[in-house]
């Protein structure tokens, strides 16, 4: 578990991980558009990491990335879809001790607005596992730009901080 974010400009430091049994991380524009927005915050990515698409992989990768210090918060990309493959969420799921619903229903607002229908077929997951916030996105470079710029970026120090046991310093 991550401790609280402690520095003074409210940074957190991110983990990034793509799933795919067929990417590099050269090339990689999902995972490249989650960690560019990171980083235009002024957030830390600590670690970058692209791993085969399958439960046992996904699973134990997300579960020691939650077990370090150095990370606030984790995001994943790929593995999300309906294809057989696809075990990311499944994966996740039992890792999560608190879901965070309205992530998903404001990112598939948001995701209709810009594909249409096309956005049925997009499954996403975001939760706090042992006091850290994760965060499941499709392998699709418009959709991590979508739900980092829209929904995790902004949300990142405050859901790092609570998800810790800290204070919304934004509640009146």
């Amino acid at each position: 578990m991550a401790d609280q974010p402690t520095d003074d400009s409210g940074t957190v430091s991110a983990a990034v991980v793509t799933i795919s049994s067929e990417r590099s991380l050269e090339a990689d524009p999902a995972g490249d558009a989650i960690a560019d927005v990171f980083d235009a915050a002024g957030h830390d990515v600590v670690t970058r990491e692209l791993i085969a698409r399958n439960y046992d992989n996904v699973q134990s990768k997300v579960s020691r990335l939650v077990d370090r210090s150095d990370v606030d918060l984790v995001v994943t990309t790929g593995g999300t879809g309906v294809e057989p493959e696809d075990a990311t969420l499944e994966a996740v799921r039992p890792l999560i001790d608190k879901e965070l619903p309205a992530f998903l229903d404001l990112f598939h607002e948001l995701s209709y607005m810009e594909i249409g229908t096309r956005m049925v077929s997009s499954r996403a997951l975001a939760g706090v596992a042992d006091g850290v916030p994760v965060f499941c996105l499709p392998n699709n470079a418009d959709a991590t730009t979508l739900a980092s710029e829209a929904i995790i970026v902004p949300e990142a120090t405050r859901l790092a901080a609570l998800a810790n046991g800290g204070e919304d310093d934004t509640e009146e």
